[in-house]
């Protein structure tokens, strides 16, 4: 029988990993960095947590569509929007239901 072989990653492989581990302040074990099997499996795991962090910073401002609706509402009742609620769209959400 043969040993397995593990193939190093390609350079490619190697620079988008250390892409995420910079942008998520992580660091890559040196087991995983030397086998591309290992490296891959490193960077879904990875590549999974930035997209839910941008998804989340995203999610959490207020909308185009609730900005405009909010504002249309503040004109109407000559009121203003509370700075707070363009940065979380919970806050803009609940400032458009109080004042409709």
């Amino acid at each position: 029988m043969h040993a397995a072989r593990t193939l190093p990653p390609t350079p490619k492989q190697v620079d988008y990993a250390r892409q995420i581990a910079a942008r998520l302040g992580a660091s890559i074990p040196a087991d995983k960095i030397s086998d591309r099997a290992a490296l891959s499996g490193w960077i879904g795991e990875h590549q999974t947590r930035l997209k839910s962090t941008a998804t989340r910073s995203r999610d959490s401002r207020a909308t185009s569509r609730q900005v405009a609706f909010a504002e249309r509402i503040a004109r109407a009742k000559r009121r203003a929007i509370p700075d707070e609620c363009f940065r979380d769209a919970g806050l803009m959400s609940a400032w458009i239901s109080s004042n409709r």
